[in-house]
């Protein structure tokens, strides 16, 4: 009891938020970088994100101390869970560095990370030593002649395997496999995936394609819908739905009736779940967004670096937070009628 009570004193003093629609602050995603080693189509086109695209400069990314600093702000407003994203968020060098310093601050209760996994079988382990608990891996297909066309003609289908081997070997658990389906592209390969990974711990989540940035040429005709392949693998593998594992959690979980394992699904267009979204998202040039389909955010880097105080930020940060509304999953039609534009997903993180 004792050092409960020291572990509790050393705790950020917590100012927990609400928006306009009672929904708590909970979960920060940092993305470290705007490059992607990918152009996945419906993330960072390859016609779109050509060699002449102009990136983000060193000087306008956050340095580590400064994402350090503005994580103890946000979590004294409630946030518990980290996820470190990109972009690609192995292609900043020193990255284990700032997973180290992230992990030792008082009252993280999660942190993970999103990557292609290309260069994670080079810096799993030291992610691990460093404190990194979870990965997630987006993997498209395991076919190579698919994945190649999914990853716009960039990286290898064994590297990512490698890198998900690797990350097993340094104890990153569990690592989770996000997978975006498309009609006509990927669907055929998506059992492929669920029989790979079944047995082995890993899990599988499906994820519906969605509308993000304002590049990739969304259609909904392109969309197959969770239930739709939930029917096909349930009709290979009886599955048995699971309660969810905390509040906001973002997949459908489903057990495979043998023990098996699970497989998931995150259904943003046909199942919004937009009424318990806990997660904010800190661009690596510093800008708040309270929304993956957000137009616009809220700049942090220029009060940052022109000394505002810790109390200041913290009102800057509380005030977009409770004036937030966003639900743009339940209101899709309707902002895409009038043509309601989105910050771009390599910039902001999925």
């Amino acid at each position: 009891m004792a050092n409960d009570a020291k572990v509790q004193a050393l705790l950020p003093r917590r100012r927990l938020l609400q928006d306009v629609l009672g929904r708590p602050l909970r979960d920060l995603r940092l993305s470290v970088t705007d490059r992607c080693n990918f152009r996945c189509p419906y993330c960072m086109p390859r016609e779109r994100f050509h060699d002449q695209y102009r990136f983000l400069k060193s000087s306008e990314r956050l340095e580590f101390h400064e994402l350090i600093r503005l994580t103890r702000l946000f979590l004294q407003l409630g946030v518990v869970k980290l996820r470190i994203t990109g972009g690609e968020p192995l292609l900043r060098p020193q990255l284990a560095d700032l997973v180290g310093d992230l992990t030792s601050l008082p009252g993280i209760e999660d942190v993970a990370l999103t990557t292609n996994g290309v260069l994670l079988a080079q810096h799993a382990a030291e992610l691990r030593a460093a404190g990194l608990q979870r990965v997630t891996v987006s993997l498209d297909s395991l076919d190579p002649a698919v994945f190649a066309h999914l990853a716009g003609g960039f990286g290898n289908l064994e590297e990512v395997l490698e890198g998900i081997g690797a990350a097993r070997r340094a104890g990153l658990a569990p690592i989770k496999i996000n997978t975006v389906i498309q009609r006509g592209v990927n669907e055929h390969t998506a059992l492929d995936l669920v029989e790979r990974f079944r047995g082995t711990g890993i899990v599988v989540r499906f994820i519906e394609y969605m509308d993000v940035g304002n590049r990739n040429d969304w259609v909904r005709d392109r969309v197959v819908p969770s239930q739709e392949l939930l029917g096909h693998i349930r009709s290979r593998w009886p599955l048995t739905e699971l309660e969810p594992g905390y509040a906001g959690e973002v997949a459908r979980r489903y057990a495979f009736d043998d023990g098996a394992g699970e497989v998931g699904f995150i259904s943003s267009v046909t199942q919004p779940f937009c009424g318990d979204c806990s997660r904010a998202r800190l661009s690596s040039d510093g800008k708040l967004y309270t929304c993956l389909f957000a137009a616009q955010g809220t700049d942090l880097r220029a009060p940052l670096r022109g000394g505002a105080t810790d109390e200041e930020l913290l009102a800057l940060i509380r005030a977009v937070w409770e004036h937030r509304t966003d639900r743009y999953s339940e209101l899709r039609d309707n902002l895409r009628a009038r043509g309601v534009q989105h910050v771009e997903m390599n910039y902001v993180g999925g």
